[in-house]
């Protein structure tokens, strides 16, 4: 598995949803519909979201599975596998949440992928160039 595209995708779509929950967190909580919770939720959210895109900006030239950069490998599964847990619950009780069904399908996915790569020893053929 080509672990640079699997980390530079995951940092562009966490990155991006960082800087839109850190910059438009009111917009944010009125668009879902959850006015009980306040703005400062939402930025510190999405203050986590673009630590983590960094965090995979910065290590997509790593070989990554098995037991190289295995702290990386685990902190993506668990936080993409526990989302996406964490969504379908959520769009289990409520299906008209549209946009938390997309969200809930592109977490599974990438908990998935980064299943594989935890779980899987990483080739020489699999190294970034």
């Amino acid at each position: 598995m080509n672990t640079k595209l699997l980390m530079t995708i995951s940092a562009a779509i966490l990155g991006a949803v960082g800087i839109i929950l850190t910059f438009m967190p009111q917009e944010v909580s009125h668009f879902l519909n959850f006015t009980e919770l306040t703005p400062i939720v939402f930025q510190i959210l999405g203050a986590l979201y673009f630590g983590f895109a960094m965090l995979n900006w910065t290590a997509k030239a790593n070989l990554i599975g098995g037991i190289y950069s295995r702290p990386i490998a685990i902190g993506n599964f668990t936080h993409f596998l526990i989302g996406g847990l964490a969504s379908i619950k959520l769009v289990l009780h409520n299906t008209a949440l549209t946009s938390i069904w997309i969200c809930a399908i592109v977490y599974l996915v990438f908990a998935l992928l980064f299943g594989y790569v935890f779980f899987t020893n990483p080739s020489s053929n699999n190294r970034a160039a």
